[in-house]
């Protein structure tokens, strides 16, 4: 029965929807992609779910494919009016994995050593790219009995991140309640609560050919498609094309705000790119975990620790409430898709109406997206592959 790919995937989609469940009745006290990866976790190593699941489902190779186009329906959201304000989010990040660097390379060797600060420092400011570079030179130089650690670091380092990040976003956006009531809120594009309530209520011409769901996903599609093609020739990653593509689109006309929920098929493209998420945690068995415990379990405290601070000390220094800067910082450790859904799950949790819910997720979005692709896409690979040939 479980090799059936609809109950394989019925299945994982369980744990999404438990998950989901879970963050509505907790107020996003428990993030929803957090119980996720951690029911995973557990089912496989009780036995509860057998090893090959996930590639039975055949639902990850599904979202493998819709990460392009997600990346851009992200781009979609961001105006140019949004993007002058977005150097201080790349500050901010940047801020972050420097400090959390620093910290890990002071103190990791002097409880373990060096060459297990090194392994843990760029996963921890990013993901899979990052683990690859580390990875690979571990392997090259012949330290392939700390190899698993970097591979933990990135397995484990949401359950760290998430529910800090999401605590810091739910207080923001407390700050955001108050300066709304007192009529002293301005979002990032200059405008004030009730001047955007105006904006949104004008309307706005819309061509016949717009009107069509399956001519919007060609296009999301079409300019994911260019973007993985400008991936691979040339050095900047495509995730970084698909999400300039997204905000020129939008700018040009090309795309709607919000493309793919336009086409009624945002909610597929995410689980899909859960079900990849999750299946990064396939690999860890708990002999692995447990063996390499201590090491993994300091790099994670020092590093999230050195991020928030290091978000902190930035957020002042650019003049942002820290409770928007921490997250912003702390993408590091979960980067997409972590970072859309909280932004989700905080504004429909902290929100008193639905016009409020769509000016947190907003306000909360592009801060979050730009400073996740910064530490994950690029800061991280550029410090793991500094870092790693040091050794």
């Amino acid at each position: 029965m479980l090799s059936n790919p609809l109950i394989a995937t019925v299945l994982i989609l369980s744990l999404i929807a438990l998950g989901e469940w879970l963050s509505i009745i907790s107020r996003a006290r428990v993030p929803m992609l957090l119980t996720a990866m951690v029911g995973y976790l557990v089912l496989s190593w009780t036995g509860v779910f057998p090893a090959d699941l996930l590639e039975v489902s055949q639902f990850a190779a599904l979202g493998a494919i819709l990460i392009g186009p997600a990346i851009v329906h992200m781009g979609t959201m961001i105006p140019f009016s949004l993007l002058k304000t977005q150097y201080k989010a790349v500050i901010i990040a940047l801020g972050g994995v420097l400090f959390s660097g620093i910290l890990i390379l002071l103190i990791v060797p002097l409880i373990f050593d060096y060459p297990t600060a090194v392994a843990g420092v760029g996963p921890i400011s990013g993901g899979i790219i990052a683990l690859l570079v580390t990875t690979e030179k571990l392997k090259e130089i012949g330290l392939t009995s700390i190899v698993i650690i970097p591979a933990l670091v990135v397995a484990f380092q949401g359950v760290a991140g998430m529910p800090l990040a999401m605590h810091f976003m739910k207080k923001y956006a407390g700050v955001m309640q108050r300066q709304i009531d007192d009529g002293s809120f301005v979002s990032m594009t200059g405008k004030s609560f009730a001047e955007d309530e105006i904006e949104e209520a004008a309307p706005k011409k819309k061509s016949p050919l717009r009107s069509s769901a399956v001519l919007k996903l060609f296009f999301v599609f079409a300019g994911a498609g260019i973007g993985v093609t400008l991936g691979t020739v040339t050095p900047i990653h495509y995730t970084l094309w698909c999400l300039v593509i997204g905000i020129i689109g939008l700018k040009l006309g090309v795309f709607e705000s919000s493309e793919l929920e336009r086409a009624n098929s945002f909610t597929i493209t995410m689980i899909g790119i859960i079900f990849v998420v999750i299946g990064s945690m396939a690999g860890v068995s708990p002999g692995q975990v447990l063996e390499n415990l201590p090491a993994i379990l300091t790099i994670l405290v020092i590093g999230t620790i050195g991020i928030s601070v290091g978000g902190y000390l930035t957020a002042k220094l650019v003049k942002w409430n820290p409770y928007k800067g921490m997250p912003v910082a702390l993408t590091a450790l979960f980067g997409f898709p972590g970072d859309y859904i909280l932004c989700e799950e905080v504004s429909r949790s902290c929100a008193r109406n639905e016009k409020e819910e769509k000016m947190i997720f907003n306000e909360l979005l592009a801060p979050m997206i730009i400073g996740g692709f910064t530490t994950v896409t690029v800061a991280s690979v550029v410090i793991a592959g500094i870092l790693i040939n040091t050794l």
